[in-house]
């Protein structure tokens, strides 16, 4: 029986800044009902990844390749038609926008009103705080708040990927418990998650997957559980 095809796999990735080779022959898969993380020190290339899956930045070469489509040339709003959506890091709200403008923004790409209806509500079941809120401008909500709106946002075009960047960035440890239970929940219902956070341990806790990056280049892939118990991985990340 042959295995299943990977919902993402990121074949031999080369991407440049200029004259900086971001990334270097990276090369990931993702399979359906998975969370796998990256993790790695700032500027490892973590965020560079996404942004090319997502396509708001070019490869020099390599292949994105999505439920067996290659994918690696198609233009942004194409891919979140496709279900890969993508929660960048700083939370990029529209802040002079309210919640419930954010929210219906994030469905720019549907056009069943009465499905977009049911899954404001179903986002505002998850996000009571955001239920609270709607009518209030993104801009003048709490940081923890944003957080919560960007992740509902990408959840309205209704992702099977969603990548996430960095989500407890700046996050008191109150909140950022309350992000990742709201995670492990989604994960739970069936969404696959490519996820980027600086917090290796609660990353790891949380994935079934994980990938090292370091200078651009991945030099450590294994189960989630293992990677928490692997020696290097400890003392360069879980301190």
């Amino acid at each position: 029986m042959n295995p299943p095809i990977p919902l993402l796999e990121i074949r031999e990735l080369y991407v440049n800044y200029g004259g900086i080779q971001a990334l270097q022959n990276i090369n990931l898969t993702v399979n359906a009902g998975e969370v796998v993380t990256l993790i790695g020190a700032n500027g490892a290339g973590k965020s560079t990844t996404l942004r090319a899956i997502s396509r708001l930045i070019n490869p020099r070469s390599g292949q994105i390749v999505y439920q067996g489509r290659d994918i690696t040339r198609r233009p942004p709003h194409e891919v979140v038609r496709l279900g890969i959506a993508h929660s960048p890091e700083g939370r990029r709200v529209l802040a002079r926008q309210t919640v419930l403008d954010n929210l219906e923004l994030g469905a720019y790409t549907r056009s069943n009103s009465a499905e977009v209806k049911a899954d404001l509500d179903r986002q505002f079941e998850i996000f009571p705080r955001l239920a609270e809120r709607r009518l209030q401008l993104a801009g003048t909500l709490s940081g923890g708040e944003q957080q919560m709106l960007a992740l509902a946002r990408a959840l309205m075009s209704r992702p099977k990927l969603l990548l996430l960047d960095e989500p407890s960035l700046g996050l008191a440890p109150a909140i950022v418990r309350e992000i990742f239970s709201i995670i492990r929940d989604l994960r739970a219902t069936g969404v696959t998650i490519l996820l980027v956070e600086q917090n290796a341990k609660l990353a790891l806790e949380s994935g079934d997957r994980g990938y090292v990056l370091e200078a651009g280049r991945i030099t450590l892939t294994g189960q989630a559980a293992n990677l928490l118990n692997d020696d290097q991985v400890r003392k360069a990340y879980l301190g």
